[in-house]
C-alpha cells in the first residue's frame, strides 16, 4: 500500500519533472510510437512493404508527442497508466490483425 501510496502522489514541485517520469516518458514513449506505427502499417492499404513509408516517416513525431504526453503527468502511477494501458490496446489490436489473416 506505500508503493501505491507512494506513486499517487504528486511532485512537490510542479517545475521538476523528475527522474521516473523522464525514463517513462523515452521509453515509454517510444515502446507506444512503435505500436502505433506497428498499428498503422496493418491499417493502411496495399502489402507491408508498400505502407512502411508513412510510419517511418511519422515514428519520430509519434515518439516526441507520445513521451511529451507522458512526461506531463501529475502522479508517477498516471505516468505508468499512460505508458502500460495505449500499449495494451495495441497489442490488442496488432493481434487481431495478426491472427484475423
Amino acid at each position: 500500500m506505500s508503493i501505491l501510496k507512494k506513486l499517487n502522489t504528486p511532485e512537490k514541485s510542479g517545475k521538476k519533472i523528475g527522474l521516473f517520469r523522464t525514463i517513462c516518458s523515452i521509453f515509454g514513449g517510444l515502446l507506444v510510437a512503435y505500436l502505433a506505427m506497428t498499428l498503422l502499417v496493418f491499417i493502411l492499404p496495399g502489402t507491408a512493404g508498400e505502407s512502411i513509408i508513412i510510419p517511418l516517416m511519422f515514428n519520430t513525431l509519434a515518439w516526441a508527442v507520445a513521451a511529451l504526453w507522458i512526461s506531463l503527468s501529475s502522479t508517477k502511477m498516471i505516468a505508468l497508466y499512460k505508458v502500460f494501458i495505449p500499449s495494451i490496446i495495441f497489442i490488442i489490436a496488432i493481434a487481431f490483425f495478426i491472427l484475423g489473416n
